[in-house]
Formats: C-alpha cells, structure tokens, sequence
C-alpha cells in the first residue's frame, strides 16, 4: 500500500483496526474467564456478561446457517478494502462507518472461520435483548454513521423550501 492509498481513508483504516482488535480482545478475555454459559451482573437484571455462543447472524438470526455467513463476512471484508484502498476518498463519516462495519465483519468472520461459531456476552436483560458483542456494536454503529453521512446537509433542506 502506498502511503497517499492509506491517508486518503485513514479514518476507515483507524476505525477497521481499532474495532477489530477490541472485538477480539474482549471475546478472548470472555472465553478465558467464562465457563459456557456463565452470567455475570454488572448491573442485576439489567446488563450482564453471559458467554454464549452463536452459529447464526445477528441476534441469532439463520441460526446453524454458519457456512454462507463465514463466506458473506469475507466477501464484505474484502470489498470494503478494496473500496477503501483503490475507490475514491470518503466523507470523514463514511470513513468512520464503513471502517467499524470492516471491523466487524472482520471479527466475526473470523469467529465463524475457525470456531464454527462467535463468541456473545453482551446482555441486556431489562430489555430481553439477544446477547451480542462488540463486532456488532461496530457493525451498527457503521450503518448509523453511514445513514447520518447520507443526510442532505441542512442548507440543502433550506434551498429545497
């Protein structure tokens, strides 16, 4: 990679490696200090880490569907590096969005790759939310970034009265 490829989206590579990494950080802290299944309250009946895992999407959704899902997650991986490095530069947003969406397709494209499955813990109980992890705070995290980029600018609202 040439230095003015990487500077051009630098926010998208920031956003990419530093979701990534947290991701896999904390789903190897989880693995090696829960026992499967294990609970733990950080605030009782409201939000607790819970080790679970997934072989579905998000929220389990295709639950046992692990095969496609590996190959969709490697595939937007590999799009989104491609976009970033050779397409042209991005809204600082967009940058930010799509590099948290690389980051977690990236995490969990590789849980499923070499576990068959990935690693949730985030529960929010209050709710009766699925568990989840922070591939997919990053994941939709990304989205709400690119839908805010993808707002008309207020002055352009203005014209349009």
């Amino acid at each position: 990679m040439t230095n003015d490829q990487i500077m051009k989206n630098r926010r998208f590579w920031m956003a990419a490696i530093a979701s990534f990494i947290l991701d896999q950080l904390t789903k190897f802290w989880v693995v090696q200090s829960f026992d499967l299944g294990e609970t733990y309250p950080i605030w009782s009946n409201v939000f607790h880490f819970t080790y679970v895992t997934n072989t579905g999407a998000a929220f389990s959704l295709f639950a046992g569907e692990v095969g496609w899902l590996r190959w969709l997650s490697l595939i937007v991986s590999v799009l989104l590096i491609v976009w970033a490095y050779f397409g042209p530069p991005m809204k600082p947003l967009e940058q930010w969005g799509y590099g948290f969406i690389l980051g977690g397709a990236l995490g969990n494209g590789i849980d499923r790759f070499f576990a068959g499955y990935v690693v949730d813990f985030l529960d929010f109980r209050l709710i009766g939310f699925p568990v989840f992890n922070l591939a997919d705070v990053s994941i939709n995290l990304g989205i709400v970034c690119i839908l805010i980029a993808s707002l008309p600018k207020v002055s352009t609202l203005k014209r349009l009265r």
